[in-house]
């Protein structure tokens, strides 16, 4: 609640200061000009930013608000969490270090960027014993969700630190979020989040950032600067917002979550049920069913892709957020075309129970 916030009393204001900016006047231009040569390296020198593409300062209390959380240096925000992966990525490919190792699965289109070739890079795909054998001189990631996207799969993080080596870790830490997992304090050293899902809480902002230390933020920042990848305002201000509620939103939808796989688990049109044993807000269940007739037949749970929000959501990876893969890639990673994927909210469990029953004894 009090991350980014910290010289809000002495400004004498209690809300967090919305600064929509896109310039910032200087009389001096010789003295800007400099200022812009260091700002244009991705050191911040404390003062305005100069121009929007460069930094904002409520952009920048968010930022320094996750990396408190995740406890981490620095934290650069981007426009979305795709945005904020490329930034990682093209990292890798300017420091002469384009090749990938990567933990399957993955969010989909994630795994399609990283497999793509897009952006300069190449991948070898490894299992979690597979990975120190994978690392190569010119590595420049090992890529791993935990929990992971659609299958709810874990790993152990300071095991797969020790497996990377010199090579940086990144944690999609958007599952778990600072609540339930800090990556960084298992040896990562890079966590990414998706914070249009449970930092913002409420289906409403877009957003991505990096947690990391301060060299590496440097060179996101350079990235970011270049590319114009960088959070709106508004979108900072509303993730701040979010923050501020993320425990207790974590927490209850938890409880609700646990609640509902223990139920589904003895559901005879459940074939299976992933939970994380670090606990969250996400179910999957194989249905013996259609899965597409159990998504239509909710009335409670929101039937839409994304995550993370106040209300729960349904959806069917395999048709949506995982559709851009191969069908033989997704079969690899454990996500089958019975996999349907629950983010569930802060309703009552007994009327989401009631709800997700119906809707599988129809299907």
């Amino acid at each position: 609640m009090h991350a980014g916030r910290d010289d809000l009393v002495d400004l004498g204001v209690h809300a967090i200061p919305l600064d929509m900016s896109t310039t910032y006047p200087a009389r001096d231009s010789s003295a800007e000009a400099a200022r812009l040569d260091v700002l244009a390296t991705g050191e911040m020198d404390g003062g305005l930013p100069i121009y929007g593409r460069v930094s904002n300062p409520t952009v920048a209390r968010f930022e320094t608000a996750l990396a408190e959380l995740e406890g981490c240096e620095a934290g650069v925000a981007f426009a979305s969490g795709m945005a904020a992966l490329s930034a990682c990525l093209l990292a890798a490919v300017v420091q002469g270090k384009p090749h990938v190792v990567a933990v399957r699965p993955l969010y989909g289109t994630t795994d399609h960027l990283v497999a793509s070739g897009l952006l300069g890079n190449f991948v070898t795909w490894a299992s979690p014993d597979e990975v120190a054998q994978a690392v190569r001189p010119d590595t420049g990631l090992v890529i791993v969700e935990s929990p992971a996207n659609p299958t709810l799969t874990e790993v152990d993080i300071a095991r797969l630190a020790v497996a990377a080596g010199d090579v940086p870790l990144l944690v999609d830490n958007t599952f778990a979020t600072p609540v339930l997992q800090r990556p960084v304090e298992h040896g990562a050293r890079i966590v990414l989040h998706s914070a249009t899902k449970f930092l913002g809480g409420h289906g409403d902002v877009m957003g991505g950032i990096i947690a990391c230390d301060e060299q590496y933020a440097r060179t996101l920042r350079q990235l970011r600067f270049v590319t114009g990848g960088i959070l709106h305002p508004m979108a900072g201000y509303l993730l701040l917002r979010g923050l501020s509620t993320l425990p207790i939103r974590i927490r209850e939808a938890s409880a609700n979550a646990s609640e509902l796989a223990d139920r589904l688990r003895d559901h005879p049109k459940v074939g299976s049920v992933h939970y994380p044993k670090i606990g969250g807000a996400l179910v999957s269940i194989e249905v013996d069913g259609d899965p597409l007739a159990v998504v239509s037949a909710v009335r409670l749970f929101t039937p839409a892709v994304s995550l993370g929000s106040v209300d729960s959501l349904i959806q069917h990876p395999g048709s949506l957020t995982h559709r851009i893969m191969e069908p033989e890639d997704r079969q690899v990673a454990g996500i089958s075309d019975h996999l349907l994927r629950l983010s569930v909210g802060l309703e009552d469990v007994e009327d989401l129970w009631q709800d997700i029953d119906q809707a599988l004894q129809k299907a």
